[in-house]
């Protein structure tokens, strides 16, 4: 009976200076002493194994009822404990929390990536394939094989942009290589577009850059013909601008025979009205489909190139090709 009597001894003692404590690290110090491994307690919840057989369930009632009730009273003064600190700060604190938060401003995507999966979409609804390839490119991929003699002036220094040190290699300056690839590892027939971005020494005035965007588009099939590229083409400019007015003028392109330009009028920043270039396409030319490994004599097919950044500044009425790669937010939030 001794052990019982100590326990509700022990019990009485662990509560009040449990219920006494007046903060949390009285509270852990009271914890210690009458629940630790070296209190009273615990010894005893250790010892019931040593007793005879008799008096252990008695005993281990009595012991696990006693570390209940001071685990309890424990646990009871330590929300008392937490909720008063709350309070306090609380009371300290001048903070609104009514008001609202700090807002976190949406990203959006920016115009020339809008404008690339507008066109994308219209596109894959045609059925077209959406096709990648390296932005440091060959001068193979880049130039020969589309139909461009040594000595053109797109090779040049002043034109291209070319790695140190690799006569041969160069920042592409035009998605066209993505079509030669295409040609070059799959068998027609086959219709694909290709975006990204290009690279040309080229900033001249306001509608250039050298670093821009571009999506080019290749269609390689039976019997194409100009009207399949003039139907291609009005349909895009159509979707994109609407109603500008919109002509097609003759031009030339060594990779397209016959080619020509869709020019749009656009009214610059001194208002002046002008036509502008959108994008140059023609038929592919038969040495282009050689160069691939594509029979000219059964397949024939017309290939475009856009600019994303040019359709940005006509749709929106941008001034200045320059705007689009600034970063100013002043100007990029305008079309979020």
């Amino acid at each position: 009976m001794a052990e019982t009597e100590e326990l509700e001894a022990i019990v009485t003692v662990a509560v009040g200076d449990v219920e006494s404590a007046s903060d949390l690290d009285e509270l852990e110090r009271a914890r210690v002493a009458h629940t630790g491994r070296r209190s009273r307690l615990s010894e005893i919840l250790s010892s019931i194994g040593g007793l005879p057989p008799e008096r252990r369930g008695e005993v281990g009632k009595a012991a696990n009822a006693a570390r209940i009730a001071v685990e309890s009273a424990l646990d009871r003064r330590r929300e008392e404990l937490e909720a008063g600190l709350l309070g306090a700060e609380l009371a300290a604190d001048r903070s609104d929390v009514t008001l609202p938060g700090d807002p976190h401003p949406r990203g959006a995507l920016h115009l020339v990536h809008q404008i690339r999966a507008e066109i994308e979409d219209i596109f894959l609804a045609l059925g077209y394939e959406i096709a990648d390839g390296p932005e440091v490119e060959t001068d193979y991929h880049n130039f020969t094989a589309l139909n461009m003699p040594e000595g053109h002036p797109a090779r040049s220094l002043t034109d291209t942009f070319f790695v140190d040190g690799h006569p041969d290699v160069a920042l592409r300056s035009q998605t066209s290589p993505v079509q030669i690839r295409v040609m070059q590892h799959r068998d027609p027939p086959f219709h694909v577009i290709a975006p990204g971005a290009v690279y040309r020494r080229d900033d001249v005035d306001a509608t250039h850059s050298p670093m821009f965007h571009q999506l080019e588009g290749l269609a390689v099939d039976r019997d194409l013909t100009m009207a399949h590229l003039k139907g291609t083409l009005l349909h895009l400019v159509r979707e994109l601008i609407g109603d500008h007015e919109v002509r097609l003028h003759p031009d030339f392109f060594p990779f397209t025979e016959p080619s020509v330009q869709v020019q749009v009028r656009w009214v610059d920043r001194h208002g002046t009205a002008r036509w502008l270039e959108l994008l140059g396409a023609g038929m592919v030319d038969p040495n282009v489909l050689r160069a691939c490994d594509v029979d000219p004599e059964r397949w024939r097919g017309f290939a475009f190139g856009v600019g994303l950044d040019r359709i940005a500044m006509v749709r929106h009425g941008v001034p200045d090709l320059r705007l689009l790669f600034e970063g100013d937010l002043r100007f990029l939030e305008q079309f979020a």
